[in-house]
């Protein structure tokens, strides 16, 4: 048996789904959006089973993207959840028969306290369909499942109409890299567009060294520092040079090398430093890899020291 064969065929049979929904799309999106975007309250997504789990997706994903969403189990909600409905909310409602039993329960009270409904289902003379104001058609011509009965290529379908409904809104509303990134600090890009230099930076017990110092006490505060690097400083900090490990390995290489030599001697001058303490980590990441170093020095508008930013910093917290 070829599973190789296989895997294609679902994913060309669910892919041709979603590009003949894409060719049928209608003006449920722009009634849609129309209705949500100046909403005051939330969006309630509903459903049960595969739809239920779909809906939570796509709660969650609006909820990350600028849409007060949740999701609420239409069980609950006939056991005391419709308390959490309020008169301003609007409610999505998933069933892909658009005749789910605990769904269509809640419909009648949901209207009673005119609660706006929009509702994706593949059949729009369904119960669900009847109820609601906007309807999205998420019916598909075959499942992916060989026996064209478990929700596959439907399933599919339903969660990418959420995808696009959650980007038509983002469009909407100018959703902005920032604003995704305040509703995951913890995440990559929430590091990346809040986590500034000054977060991370270095300020005590740094590997530093006077230019008159010889090099091999020099390679001594290196190994302690634990930086891969010395900073030479003169007598108000201001930074002279880095001698570093490729810088001591050149050295090295050179016929008049000598362990008492001055640490100038074999360091870089006139080292790449930077002023800017508020700089997100993210752009001095960048400056790292660009100018092909280790370690970042920091440095007042006086050019004395006031500390590094090692990339192992940087890259530990998750900084990319």
């Amino acid at each position: 048996m070829n599973f190789q064969a296989i895997a294609q065929e679902v994913l060309l049979t669910e892919a041709k789904e979603l590009q003949n929904a894409a060719l049928n799309i209608g003006d449920e999106f722009e009634k849609a959006v129309a209705l949500i975007a100046p909403n005051e309250g939330k969006l309630i997504v509903t459903g049960v089973g595969k739809s239920g789990l779909v809906g939570a997706k796509i709660a969650a994903t609006l909820a990350s993207t600028g849409t007060s969403s949740f999701f609420l189990h239409p069980t609950e909600a006939m056991h005391g959840d419709l308390g959490m409905i309020g008169k301003k909310d609007i409610v999505l409602a998933i069933s892909y028969s658009g005749e789910s039993e605990e769904l269509i329960q809640i419909l009648p009270h949901l209207k009673r306290f005119d609660i706006p409904l929009i509702a994706m289902a593949k059949n729009p003379h369904s119960t669900l369909a009847k109820y609601a104001e906007i309807f999205f058609n998420i019916s598909v011509n075959k499942e992916a499942c060989p026996l064209d009965t478990a929700p596959t290529s439907s399933t599919t379908l339903t969660m990418a109409m959420g995808d696009a409904l959650a980007v038509s809104l983002m469009k909407k509303r100018d959703f902005k890299k920032e604003d995704f990134a305040s509703f995951h600090p913890g995440g990559s890009l929430g590091k990346r567009l809040f986590v500034k230099v000054d977060d991370l930076l270095k300020k005590e017990h740094l590997p530093i060294v006077s230019r008159e110092t010889k090099l091999k006490d020099a390679i001594v505060v290196m190994s302690e520092g634990r930086l891969g690097n010395v900073i030479i400083v003169d007598e108000n900090r201001k930074v002279i040079g880095v001698l570093s490990d490729g810088d001591l390995r050149r050295a090295l290489m050179k016929e008049d090398f000598s362990l008492d030599c001055s640490v100038e001697t074999a360091a870089t001058k006139n080292p790449r430093t930077l002023k800017n303490r508020n700089m997100l980590a993210s752009d001095a990441l960048e400056m790292i890899e660009n100018y092909k170093i280790q370690l970042l020095v920091v440095v007042d508008e006086e050019d004395r020291l006031v500390g590094t930013l090692h990339i192992h910093d940087l890259i530990e917290i998750g900084i990319r």
